[in-house]
């Protein structure tokens, strides 16, 4: 499978080498990068803003919450945000974090990218549901951005090779 090289080195079997090898089997690295930091920023930022994590004034989750709720796609789960926006604003806060950190890692790198794309597609849902034309909405492409992720994983770079790896030679001795 070395003709199509880059694609069959994102399962982990190793290619025959060469520039177009390398490129294609690491292609997903910068998309990984990119949305790990943007993520672990995102959660940063709401857990040292005050406003955003009250229930509510200027910049608070509640008010957001609020202001979006009558053009959401899901008002029923603004409801359930409405509830309690300060804990709603630490779950999503430690969300990102959560998901940005496996994602730069690389552990757990399917799981922390559909708990990206959870997030991603419930701010589309809610918060830029409204954008006219769709495109303004910069969640909907987030979403798309984390679906190469759920689909490939972390296969190169990351905690979840190490792993695996690992339990493969633990395996391999158990049985020699």
């Amino acid at each position: 499978m070395s003709g199509v090289g880059g694609v069959g080195g994102i399962g982990g079997s190793g290619s025959t080498g060469g520039w177009r090898d390398s490129a294609a089997r690491y292609a997903l690295l910068p998309l990984r990068i990119f949305l790990g930091v943007t993520f672990i920023y995102a959660g940063i930022d709401k857990l040292t803003d005050s406003a955003f994590l009250a229930d509510s004034g200027t910049g608070s989750m509640g008010e957001l919450m609020r202001g979006v709720r009558d053009s959401s796609a899901v008002p029923w789960l603004i409801d359930q945000a409405l509830k309690d926006p300060t804990s709603f604003g630490y779950a999503m806060a430690f969300g990102e974090l959560a998901v940005g950190l496996g994602t730069i890692v690389g552990l757990l790198g399917r799981l922390a990218a559909f708990g990206g794309a959870l997030i991603s597609l419930s701010l589309w849902l809610t918060v830029s549901w409204q954008s006219d034309p769709y495109y303004y909405g910069n969640d909907l492409a987030y979403l798309m951005a984390w679906l190469p992720l759920v689909l490939a994983g972390t296969p190169y770079l990351s905690l979840d090779v190490v792993i695996s790896k690992r339990r493969r030679r633990q395996g391999a001795q158990l049985f020699s």
